[in-house]
């Protein structure tokens, strides 16, 4: 049997309707749900049908299929696409797909309800930190039934204690309430149906989604949209207390995504507190509250610029001299200009390595730039190499570091140790791309929590584009130094490919810039406080000379002398053994180092910046390395 209805009856969650399937469910099976547009004489041609057909119960109940045709289709292939659905025993097509499980007759069938991709990204939310209700940070409060307004508490602007009356059509898109006007209403409402400071205001009729894809129109009252009230055709959500202003942000910005609106179902149609309330919305966690954070405060600091910027037009002919003018253009403009120009290099992938790159990549990088703007081809092509390897040291000993940390064990740390028994050679180009495609992965590490610099470290070579530069410039490496060079005539070209190689790997470890690699020279705990009053120098940048600088830590293991990665919340994590900080002995500049060999018990220690060598006359260094599994 099939019947042809308003989809509504199978949208629906109303009891009349969670009634009459459950009433079919008694004697029927639903095999197959086909919703489309334009199909029921008498209705707007926007309104959507369910075409469902029906067999009689059995035992071995079929699978449910759900379709949607459209609204502008392709005959041929949405045809094909339903021929395909019926032959299917699950998974999702182009227009349908298969329901894992049987539903209950009290749900709802529309599409969006069971669709698999929908039901993959609404787990996929908790990605961002967590998962909420809008019902677990929102409340409903009252709003103006329109009727009751009318009747006893109309009036006009200019009385006193009057309340300006918010429909919908003045919530704009671009998330602002529109200025009021002549056909602004006006009523005296009694406080309790009041809008305050940080409500969102949201539209309650919104198009069908499958018409206007975009999601709910939602603004936040300002003091300046006050005093005022909602109608009943505006949904209001007050945020509960405890509620941060970026928590507040970040679900406003869901809210306005295709996504919320596919989540709420039908009822998003009629966007109700009811339907709102019982909304799954994702939660920021600490690291992604600090991200929005920061691209607020940057999205104010440029429009503080802008405004400046447009005060300095408009007054080139208000001063009472032109003289006066034209000094004050030139003064203001020449600031603003340095602004641009700085904030501009920030996309320049060179400024950012030698500005806030670690010390030993950025220092590597410069000598590299330097060589190649000089114009020495040989040289420039060994530089070029040689930041790439020393790239791949650096990020290798961070996840070699903070693996050991993590309790995880690397496989690749057999090499390096074996290597480093012989106390003939040391660990090389292989041997830190080899930690690295490790670490990407691994799948203990996939377990760690999401703000761990572990999970960016993973991502360098987890890209394909970027692995396949590491394995060329390896190839490189490997024929330079078993004396297959190439050819000076083919040089320039193989200069060009290289740099673009690592130019590849470098933009794969842009998140360095905000992983600092800092030397803590005074540690002074403060036992009463529980804090540790710490100085220390930020090694970031193309230069060992830097400010010292100062910060409080609630740990008190902190070592004096000891290099740390600093993350973006100020979290100290140790690089020691793995990577140690201190004036070469070799050319009197402070340096980074990583063991390279372990000759009959001594330590021999290499530098990233210059690759110079000496041995380590710390007696405890030796007993590091036999701590954390290196020898």
């Amino acid at each position: 049997m099939a019947v042809l209805v308003p989809a509504h009856a199978w949208e629906s969650d109303a009891p009349w309707a969670a009634d009459l399937r459950a009433a079919l469910a008694g004697h029927w099976d639903i095999l197959v749900v086909l919703y489309g547009n334009g199909v029921l004489s008498h209705f707007h041609p926007s309104a959507m049908a369910a075409a469902v057909f029906l067999s009689p119960r059995d035992q071995a109940r079929p699978p449910l299929k759900i379709f949607r045709v459209p609204p502008r289709p392709d005959a041929t292939a949405v045809e094909k696409d339903f021929e395909r659905l019926l032959a299917r025993g699950g998974g999702r097509l182009t227009y349908g797909y298969v329901v894992r499980g049987i539903p209950e007759p009290h749900e709802g069938l529309d599409f969006d309800r069971f669709d698999p991709d929908i039901l993959d990204r609404r787990a996929d939310l908790a990605g961002f930190g967590s998962v909420d209700t809008l019902m677990d940070r929102f409340l409903a409060p009252p709003v103006v039934n329109e009727t009751e307004a009318r009747k006893n508490w109309t009036c006009s602007a200019a009385d006193p204690g009057a309340v300006r009356l918010l429909g919908g059509r003045e919530i704009g898109r671009d998330g602002l309430i529109a200025s009021p006007s002549e056909e602004t209403r006006w009523a005296q409402v009694p406080a309790d149906f009041q809008l305050a400071v940080g409500d969102l205001v949201i539209r309650r009729m919104n198009p069908t989604l499958s018409v206007v894809p975009h999601g709910f129109v939602v603004a936040e009252v300002t003091a300046g949209d006050l005093p005022a009230a909602a109608t009943s055709v505006v949904t209001v959500l007050r945020p509960a207390k405890g509620l941060e202003p970026q928590q507040v942000r970040f679900i406003t910005m869901f809210l306005r995504t295709p996504l919320a609106r596919k989540l709420a179902g039908p009822g998003s149609i009629n966007a109700t507190a009811r339907v709102l309330l019982s909304l799954p919305i994702p939660q920021p966690d600490e690291a992604l509250s600090k991200a929005l954070d920061d691209l607020a405060a940057a999205k104010q600091q440029f429009k503080d610029w802008e405004t400046e910027a447009e005060s300095v037009l408009e007054s080139v002919f208000l001063e009472k001299t032109a003289a006066l003018a034209r000094s004050r253009v030139i003064k203001s403009g020449r600031a603003l200009r340095l602004r641009v120009e700085a904030a501009s290099l920030l996309d320049e992938l060179g400024h950012t390595v030698r500005t806030r790159f670690p010390y030993p990549i950025a220092h590597r990088w410069r000598e590299t730039d330097a060589l190649m703007s000089a114009g020495d081809p040989q040289a420039s092509y060994g530089a070029v190499l040689d930041t790439a390897e020393i790239l791949l040291c650096y990020t290798a000993q961070l996840a070699l570091a903070l693996a050991r940390a993590a309790g995880v064990d690397l496989g690749a740390v057999v090499s390096i140790k074996d290597k480093l028994a012989t106390g003939r050679s040391g660990p090389g180009f292989g041997d830190w791309a080899a930690v690295l495609l490790e670490v990407a992965t691994s799948k203990k590490l996939r377990q760690l929590p999401a703000e761990h610099p572990l999970n960016d470290i993973r991502t360098v070579l987890a890209n394909k584009a970027v692995a396949d530069a590491r394995q060329r410039l390896s190839d490189r490496r490997n024929d330079q130094a078993h004396l297959r060079r190439v050819d000076p005539i083919d040089l320039p070209r193989a200069l060009q490919e290289a740099f673009a190689d690592l130019t590849a790997l470098v933009e794969g470890a842009r998140f360095l810039a905000d992983w600092s690699l800092v030397h803590i020279t005074d540690v002074r705990w403060d036992a009463l406080a529980k804090t540790a009053d710490i100085e220390f120098q930020e090694l970031m940048g193309d230069h060992p000379v830097v400010p010292t600088r100062a910060m409080t830590s609630p740990d008190n293991d902190l070592e004096t002398g000891s290099l740390y990665l600093r993350d973006p919340e100020h979290g100290l994590h140790l690089l020691r053994p793995f990577l140690i900080g201190q004036n070469c002995p070799t050319c009197r500049s402070w340096s980074t180092f990583h063991v390279d060999r372990v000759p009959k018990g001594g330590v021999v220690l290499k530098s990233l910046e210059h690759g110079h060598v000496f041995e380590d006359a710390q007696p405890g260094t030796l007993s590091a390395l036999r701590h954390v599994g290196l020898l």
